[in-house]
């Protein structure tokens, strides 16, 4: 089978998009998986389930299981120099092959318009910061006033997606891989200067031990199984960005060595946005669980109140907003990026024709997401907003399908050799022991669990 593989990519690999090594390809995969998940995703979690606890947890399970599917993606895309659906239909196009590829080419086709959504919340609060409108953006109901005006919503929508595909258009190299290259050292010197200026505050510090100290009293089960969850929407597993960005990479890139530096720089910015954003909290509310626990609302209501408590809240509302402005942009251009390519790999078309394909799902669903909480508000998905329902159906239903498909490609058909040839072409396999363990007795059972408990917390059987 890799005979077949190898002399398919010998035809494609002339015309297909490149990364010009191995920090091109960490930082545009960092890009990925640093996104909305890290700046509020992850500290809100850390708050509600345990801080420290928590995030030992994490810290495990992303050094195993986390790693284990990045090389898998990431090793199957290189190895086939397709992205998700030509990757999969390298080793066969029966039902099964079918399946696994589109559900992990159809994930980002379905998250980047929701996302350019809320990216254009991002923007449009960094633009009202700029303007000096700190204490306009603390007042009560700012943020609900907003995403009920259809028509505010919609224009930076559709301003946010067009900064993604003007970048898209300009390909991998030129645009992709430029712009996580000056984005996300940027992103990183400004999350260190919030989180300085977080941690330095009056009261700061109980918020720092909460985060970093373990707590074995505030271990549940639950614990893990919403650590599983983060480290799976943050490290951009099973949306199909690493088969994509997998095959861009070199063969003389070192995968391994590739994934230690996406892990740590994944890792280090959830730990500056916990350090943003708990101690920020801490100092603000004297360590409320409430205001900690507020979920996506984090972000653009009880934050924009601690900026404005500060005495200089447009100064690091500027600077929080901006560096989630560039989380945001660096995420959607991959979710785009591996719709695009997925088009370009099976249509056949050029990349300005599959981009106008995309736009066009984007402007659909996108739009219907937009509007979800003004003039759509009447209508319900299972009784959620559209957003919101089509948050619910990636996140926690297909990505966790999408990976169970990878298991099975690898399990049934690639061959944990054939991963592991792979990956020694340009690298030593120092974790192979751990990784063949790991896939074959743990990954389908902690993937299974992400799927049922998330599925049980929706209709309401246990409570996350």
């Amino acid at each position: 089978m890799s005979g077949d593989t190898s002399s398919g990519s010998k035809k494609t690999s002339g015309a297909r998009g490149r990364f010009s090594g191995g920090i091109g390809y960490v930082l545009a995969v960092a890009g990925s998986a640093v996104g909305l998940g890290n700046i509020w995703r992850f500290p809100y979690l850390a708050a509600k389930y345990g801080g420290g606890i928590f995030l030992l947890v994490y810290l495990i399970l992303m050094l195993t299981f986390g790693y284990v599917l990045i090389v898998s993606e990431t090793a199957l895309g290189r190895m086939t120099r397709k992205s998700p659906v030509g990757a999969f239909h390298a080793f066969g196009k029966s039902l099964p092959f079918q399946f696994g590829g589109w559900i992990n080419a159809v994930v980002p086709m379905l998250i980047s318009p929701y996302y350019c959504v809320i990216g254009g919340w991002v923007l449009k609060y960094l633009v009202e910061y700029v303007k000096g409108s700190a204490q306009i953006l603390a007042a009560d109901g700012y943020f609900t006033d907003f995403i009920a005006d259809s028509g505010s919503v919609e224009l930076w929508f559709v301003i946010f997606s067009l900064l993604v595909f003007f970048v898209i258009l300009a390909g991998v190299k030129q645009g992709v891989e430029r712009v996580s290259k000056v984005m996300m050292p940027a992103l990183v010197l400004l999350a260190v200067f919030v989180a300085v200026y977080s941690v330095t505050r009056p009261g700061a510090l109980k918020g720092v031990k909460y985060f970093l100290v373990p707590n074995f009293e505030d271990f549940s089960w639950m614990t893990v199984v919403a650590a599983m969850g983060q480290m799976f929407y943050s490290l951009s597993i099973a949306m199909g960005i690493l088969y994509t960005y997998g095959s861009y990479m070199g063969k003389d890139v070192d995968i391994e060595k590739s994934t230690k530096q996406v892990e740590l720089f994944d890792t280090g910015i959830a730990l500056l946005a916990g350090m943003m954003i708990i101690p920020a909290v801490f100092a603000f509310s004297g360590g409320d669980m409430e205001t900690l626990q507020a979920g996506p609302s984090l972000a653009f209501i009880t934050l924009p109140k601690i900026f404005a408590s500060m005495g200089v809240g447009t100064v690091i509302g500027i600077a929080f907003f901006l560096m989630f402005f560039f989380a945001a942009l660096t995420s959607a251009i991959s979710l785009v990026e591996t719709s695009v390519s997925s088009f370009e790999d099976e249509l056949h078309w050029s990349r300005p024709r599959c981009c106008l394909l995309m736009g066009i799902i984007m402007v659909v669903v996108g739009s219907a997401s937009a509007l979800g909480y003004g003039v759509l508000d009447h209508v319900k998905l299972f009784g959620m907003a559209f957003l919101d329902f089509f948050d619910f159906l990636t996140n926690s239903v297909m990505m966790p399908l999408a990976a169970l498909a990878t298991c099975f490609l690898i399990l049934r058909v690639a061959g944990l050799k054939g991963i592991a040839e792979e990956v020694e072409r340009s690298s030593t396999f120092r974790r192979k022991k751990m990784y063949n363990v790991f896939l074959k007795y743990f990954a389908p059972v902690c993937i299974g669990i992400i799927l049922i408990s998330s599925i049980a917390n929706v209709l309401g059987i246990i409570s996350m």
